[in-house]
């Protein structure tokens, strides 16, 4: 019967050990370690806590994964541990700055929903972060609140806050679901900071529960989010753009920005980060374009995981 046994745990030790090298590998994209609980929370798949500590203490001991302190990652760099500690230090006030910036923003009309994206919501920023947002808006309202909110941003330029209030990421209530399924964008569902909008939010992870194929340990956060209870003034004014033909607006806008943001690709315009400008838009979403960053990324980790589980396979 030990006979039996032995070849399945050997196995399954094997398995778990590919899995942390995957999920090391992302992260190192953003030469980002992880704790112990990170990974285990990262993992493609699910597995006894006891042989994950076993697989993760294999591979450090082989000289596959370094551990600095609490800290795992696959480079022999002490300083991605200053930088990662320094990081989360920042990030820690800048959360802060970011609930403020979620207060303020709930107040705009049709917004139902707003949480902190991007590296951000990994509790990590540097001198050049911005505040990264996901705003989810009331259905057939996207375009009317995106552009009363970017309406509001150019003022922001006017005292440098500007950094403060990247709202990157829309979609309305007709459509929760996130139409590309992958490592990356489970990841970002996965680690969202609900800041305004606890139910939405709620009913937006039941809408993409597809995120557990992808990442089967991590638990969707709503406990930091607020109800975001609409004032009188709000609802007073959404009532007077609904009587005013709120969806020939919309429509409208959403033609305008579109027409503006293909002439910024045509053109080639950079963002602040050296990508080409590029905005996939819809009724209901307006979105960075994936393939400007995901399909690279997406790439690149294939490539990462192909060759670290190849020179694993070679060590074992």
């Amino acid at each position: 019967m030990q006979n039996r046994i032995y070849p399945l745990i050997n196995q399954d030790l094997t398995e778990i050990k590919e899995h942390i090298l995957a999920t090391l590998a992302y992260f190192d994209m953003f030469n980002y370690p992880l704790t112990r609980a990170e990974i285990y929370l990262f993992l493609g798949k699910s597995h006894h806590y006891e042989l994950f500590d076993d697989g993760l203490i294999c591979l450090v001991n082989s000289g596959s994964v370094y551990r600095f302190d609490k800290f795992y990652t696959l480079k022999n760099d002490h300083y991605l541990i200053v930088r990662r500690n320094e990081g989360n230090k920042r990030a820690e006030e800048l959360i802060k700055i970011a609930g403020k910036v979620g207060d303020l923003l709930i107040r705009f009309p049709f917004v139902r929903g707003i949480a902190i994206s991007g590296s951000l919501s990994k509790n990590f920023a540097d001198e050049t972060s911005d505040v990264d947002l996901f705003i989810i808006t009331a259905k057939n309202r996207l375009w009317i609140a995106r552009t009363l909110m970017h309406c509001f941003k150019k003022l922001t330029f006017f005292v440098n806050k500007e950094h403060l209030f990247c709202m990157n990421y829309y979609i309305d209530m007709a459509q929760l679901e996130i139409v590309e399924k992958n490592i990356y964008t489970a990841t970002e569902v996965g680690t969202l900071i609900p800041l305004q909008g606890d139910m939405i939010f709620e009913n937006f992870y039941a809408a993409n529960t597809w995120t557990r194929a992808f990442l089967p340990n991590k638990n969707m956060r709503i406990a930091s989010a607020v109800s975001g209870k609409a004032s009188l003034l709000k609802r007073v004014f959404e009532g007077l753009l609904n009587l005013t033909g709120a969806n020939t607006i919309d429509n409208l806008l959403m033609k305008i920005t579109a027409k503006r943001w293909s002439k910024k690709t045509i053109l080639k315009k950079l963002n602040s980060h050296g990508t080409v400008l590029a905005l996939l838009t819809d009724k209901h979403y307006a979105k960075p374009d994936p393939k400007n960053f995901q399909s690279s990324l997406l790439k690149k980790y294939e490539y990462k995981v192909a060759r670290l589980l190849n020179d694993f396979e070679k060590a074992v």
